[in-house]
C-alpha cells in the first residue's frame, strides 16, 4: 500500500498539538490538526482519516464524545487518546469506542509513534 495513513489531531493546547504533528510529519504521515473537537468532527465527516488521535479534555466536544461520533461516521477508523487523565478514558461508563487506545501524558514521541505504527499496521 503506497499511500500515506491520514492522522486526525484534536489537541487543545497548542504546543502539544505542534509537537505531536512535527512527530507524526517526520515519520511519515499525513496530519491533520484541529485545536477542538467540533471542527475535528466536521473535517471528519467531510474525507476518511485512518486514526483519530485526541485529547480528552477539550473545549466544544471532547474527546470521547468526538471518538464516539468519529466511530458512527467510519466503524474503521482507529482512535487513539491522549490524555493526562487515563482514568476517564478507560472508565466503561464513558462510552468509549472499545478497541480504542490511551496513551497517558507525559509520554516520548517515540512511543506515540510506535504505538501510531502498531495500530495502523493492525
Amino acid at each position: 500500500m503506497t499511500d500515506i495513513n491520514k492522522i486526525i489531531l484534536a489537541e487543545d493546547d497548542n504546543d502539544m498539538r505542534r509537537f505531536l504533528v512535527k512527530a507524526l510529519q517526520n515519520a511519515g504521515y499525513d496530519v491533520v490538526s484541529f485545536d477542538n473537537g467540533l471542527s475535528a468532527y466536521h473535517r471528519l465527516r467531510e474525507e476518511p482519516f485512518e486514526l483519530l488521535l485526541t485529547d480528552i479534555v477539550m473545549p466544544e466536544m471532547d474527546g470521547i464524545e468526538l471518538a464516539r461520533r468519529a466511530s458512527e461516521l467510519d466503524p474503521d477508523i482507529k482512535i487513539m487518546f491522549i490524555t493526562g487523565f487515563a482514568a476517564v478514558a478507560l472508565n466503561p461508563d464513558s462510552n468509549t469506542p472499545k478497541d480504542a487506545k490511551v496513551l497517558s501524558k507525559p509520554f516520548h514521541l517515540r512511543d506515540l509513534v510506535n504505538e501510531v505504527q502498531k495500530m495502523l499496521a493492525a
